[in-house]
């Protein structure tokens, strides 16, 4: 698992070095990772850097002196450098007296470089640019390289209320911080420069395609199907039949060992997945090892009686859409279960059940709604915010918004509900079950040559889910 960690931990973890090592250690180690990472990005045709042009924006304090340091290390392999310094009486000393001592030029304006370092605010930085350095920074058309967090984004919400630095790529020192995947239109690639940091437990993690294949359930020799996972979903209406079969298709597609259906649509669900044990209300169901309710379910009297029956009972349920709505009115429902339970709201489903919407600092709002109703909540979005009830936190980035259709819910209530069925605690199994879907949903609209096709619906990306799961699980086996 990747971890990330806020501005304070890594603070606490330089501390000990910042008091063991002679002073500007760790800022010319930062500066000698950020030199190289913008030197492989600034190569010409010979394979060098001699000769192109680079330009340092400059704010004050230790974020400017890392791109100070770092432009003196470019200029003396003979690159071309410049700095702009937006606020002079501010700038790093020694890093600007070693940049000019190396011939780097103080400029007032960037011209046309080749690549631009940003090191205007670092990881103490809130707020949007402010009006100089934004005006600068929009007539920019170079790549940016972006010193540890792109200036203008919280390092920690990884919110944008103004403007922002748009990095091709990001450089880290020490460690990847929350913005680094809660914002990654905005950072851009992350390369990560160990300075030698010892670090605690991550403020959140996220789980990597290689951490997902080993993780996905894989029948054994022992296995039936029993003990792979029996899950009941209750979706689908007169309305709304198709986010039955979205629903159950996800999980079937998932991997379950058996799905049994309830609900009005049974016999179109039959017909497309003959496999499927379908009933005509939960009493008849038969034994489930997890509940998937709320697809396309409806908020009469009868869905809410459901609901309130497969939370009564004593396995993992998976709570979606329509049962939003009505667990948004009767919170009681929920609260106080034994059982596992997941919740997993858009922002608009997120503002009903709470009364707010989830703001800038989602991963904060998602903790405290996990906390007090003692539930998982996974929030939707291109940077989809895990968190259970103790606490911890995971993060899945889809990579772009492909999932961004309708039905695209109903398949990923399904696929999580197979993983809980299955026996995965439920933070895993929704982080797990947000990756694949993301997978899915890239795959069915980039296709096997990597280049976008077309807009896609929830059915392609259900029937993508299968080649999702056997790329995660190829990627395990080949490490």
């Amino acid at each position: 698992m990747r971890s990330y960690y806020t501005p304070e931990q890594v603070r606490g973890a330089e501390r000990p070095l910042l008091d063991a090592l002679p002073a500007g250690t760790l800022m010319r180690r930062a500066a000698h990772g950020l030199a190289g990472v913008v030197a492989a990005e600034s190569i010409d045709r010979t394979g060098g850097v001699a000769g192109r042009e680079i330009c340092v924006l400059v704010g004050s304090g230790d974020n400017g002196g890392d791109g100070l340091f770092a432009g003196a290390i470019l200029r003396r392999r003979g690159a071309r450098v410049t700095a702009v310094l937006l606020a002079p009486e501010r700038a790093h000393p020694g890093g600007l007296a070693e940049f000019r001592r190396a011939g780097g030029r103080v400029v007032d304006e960037p011209g046309t470089p080749d690549v631009v370092i940003d090191a205007i605010v670092g990881i103490s930085g809130r707020g949007a640019l402010r009006p100089e350095a934004a005006d600068i920074v929009g007539r920019i058309t170079a790549p940016i390289i972006a010193v540890d967090i792109p200036s203008g984004v919280d390092p920690v919400t990884g919110a944008v209320d103004g403007p922002a630095v748009r990095a091709e790529v990001t450089v880290a020192f020490g460690a990847r911080k929350p913005a680094h995947v809660l914002a990654v239109p905005y950072c851009g690639r992350v390369e990560l420069i160990d300075i030698g940091l010892s670090l605690p437990e991550g403020f959140l993690g996220s789980l990597s395609p290689a951490d997902v294949g080993a993780t996905w359930p894989i029948p054994t020799a022992a296995d039936d199907k029993y003990s792979q996972g029996v899950v009941g979903v209750m979706a689908g209406s007169d309305r709304f039949p198709g986010a039955a079969m979205l629903s159950v298709g996800a999980a079937v597609a998932a991997t379950s060992g058996m799905v049994r259906y309830v609900g009005s649509a049974g016999a179109d669900v039959v017909s497309r997945y003959p496999e499927v044990v379908a009933a005509a209300d939960p009493g008849s169901a038969g034994r489930v090892q997890a509940w998937v309710v709320g697809p396309g379910f409806g908020t009469g009297e009868m869905s809410k009686s459901w609901l309130a029956g497969a939370l009564e009972s004593d396995v993992p349920v998976v709570v979606d859409a329509d049962a939003l709505t009505i667990l948004a009115s009767s919170p009681d429902l929920v609260r106080g279960r034994s059982a596992p339970t997941v919740l997993t709201p858009h922002a608009g489903e997120f503002e009903r059940l709470t009364g707010s919407a989830p703001g800038p600092d989602r991963v904060g709002s998602v903790r405290a709604l996990a906390a007090q109703w003692g539930v998982t909540v996974l929030l939707k979005g291109r940077a989809t915010v895990i968190a259970d009830p103790s606490g911890r936190v995971l993060v899945n980035d889809a990579g772009g918004s492909a999932a961004s259709t309708a039905g695209s819910g109903d398949v990923l209530s399904g696929i999580v509900g197979a993983l809980v069925a299955n026996g995965l605690e439920p933070l895993t199994a929704a982080a797990c079950g947000a990756r694949v879907h993301a997978l899915a949903a890239a795959t069915a609209a980039y296709g096997p040559t990597g280049e976008f096709a077309a807009p896609i619906s929830a059915s392609p990306l259900l029937t993508a889910v299968p080649d999702a799961i056997r790329s995660v699980r190829s990627v395990t086996v080949g490490r």
